[in-house]
């Protein structure tokens, strides 16, 4: 009976699998057809989370209304989804098949309030905790960076999670603009303090440029996060880097945020805060590989400012950092399922 059961389950999940593969440009033109997330089937977050159909679900937060620089992050996923059709079903470089991992769909987006962050926080948190409940690990494309801090009272809501969070900028601020708590530079503060990040398991990497005052800094040191500025990346090499990224993330679950300003504007013009100096896409995808076999419960890649970037090579980039991390969030949903 119970090795029944058992063919069972993988008959259901491999029916499932057959299902949520992505539209392939062998049967259709990639330019035709509405644009989803990586050509990926469009299902509801309810039907999702309530019959547990889907495994990984892509969802956009077109919100930039904490942006205190250059708007325009709300066009992201937009944007990211018409670049992500171009992207296949194989990870050249890893081997990862990541629809013959996981199921995947395209969740559509939060209904953002753009004029409102309070009502937008609330909104986010919302859309994402019967997801969280229903085991279903959510790929963001934003949206400032903002969006990050409600994801992950969503997803921390039982226990603190660890980060890996890549961006040249801490985000860190206590407040900006009048006392503003909640804006695209104060997200990882706000998630420390409520409760749902575990410093200790925090490392930020590529950090660079200049900073209005020290605090952000010395406040994320204080807490026991890892601080890695762009300098000590280049000196000791992103293997090393990569494997420090690990070992402080540890075995518990953690979450990966993507700030496309970590890449050079060279690469990423179109995001709010552009920084020299940065990854280039390359450094970026072989930085990500390097962080394989991670509990990862989410990630998101943020701050994609499309009108700012008219030869939309940032949606470009954007799209295919997604996708590796697609991979990464793949091979852990197939790590934890039961053994036959």
């Amino acid at each position: 009976m119970a090795d029944e059961r058992a063919e069972d389950r993988r008959e259901t999940r491999a029916q499932r699998l057959a299902r949520f593969q992505p539209a392939s440009g062998m049967a259709t033109p990639r330019f035709s057809g509405l644009a989803s997330f990586m050509r990926l089937p469009m299902l509801a977050p309810a039907e999702a989370a309530g019959a547990g159909r889907a495994e990984i679900g892509l969802i956009g937060i077109p919100f930039d209304g904490t942006t205190t620089g250059r708007p325009g992050a709300r066009l992201g996923p937009r944007a990211v989804r018409e670049a992500s059709t171009g992207t296949r079903a194989l990870n050249h470089a890893t081997g990862v098949a990541p629809y013959a991992l996981a199921a995947c769909a395209d969740l559509g987006d939060v209904p953002v309030n753009p004029v409102d962050a309070a009502e937008t926080d609330r909104r986010i948190e919302a859309f994402y905790r019967p997801l969280a409940q229903a085991g279903i690990v959510p790929l963001t494309v934003g949206g400032d960076h903002f969006v990050t801090y409600p994801v992950l009272r969503a997803l921390g809501a039982a226990r603190p999670l660890g980060l890996i969070h890549i961006d040249a900028h801490s985000d860190t601020d206590d407040a900006q603009y009048d006392g503003s708590r909640l804006t695209h530079g104060t997200p990882f503060r706000r998630a420390v303090e409520a409760g749902v990040l575990d410093p200790r398991r925090c490392i930020q990497i590529g950090l660079r440029g200049s900073m209005d005052a020290a605090d952000e800094r010395d406040w994320a040191l204080a807490q026991g996060m890892r601080l890695l500025a762009m300098e000590e990346v280049c000196a000791r090499g992103l293997p090393e880097v990569a494997a420090e990224a690990r070992a402080v993330a540890g075995d518990g679950p953690t979450y990966l945020s993507f700030d496309i300003d970590a890449l050079d504007p060279a690469f990423a013009p179109g995001t709010g805060t552009p920084e020299i100096g940065g990854f280039t896409t390359r450094e970026a995808l072989h930085l990500l590989r390097g962080l394989r076999s991670l509990d990862l419960v989410g990630a998101d890649v943020v701050e994609v400012a499309p009108s700012l970037d008219p030869a939309g090579i940032t949606a470009l980039a954007g799209a295919g950092i997604a996708f590796e991390i697609l991979c990464l969030l793949a091979e852990g949903v197939a790590a934890r399922q039961p053994a036959a």
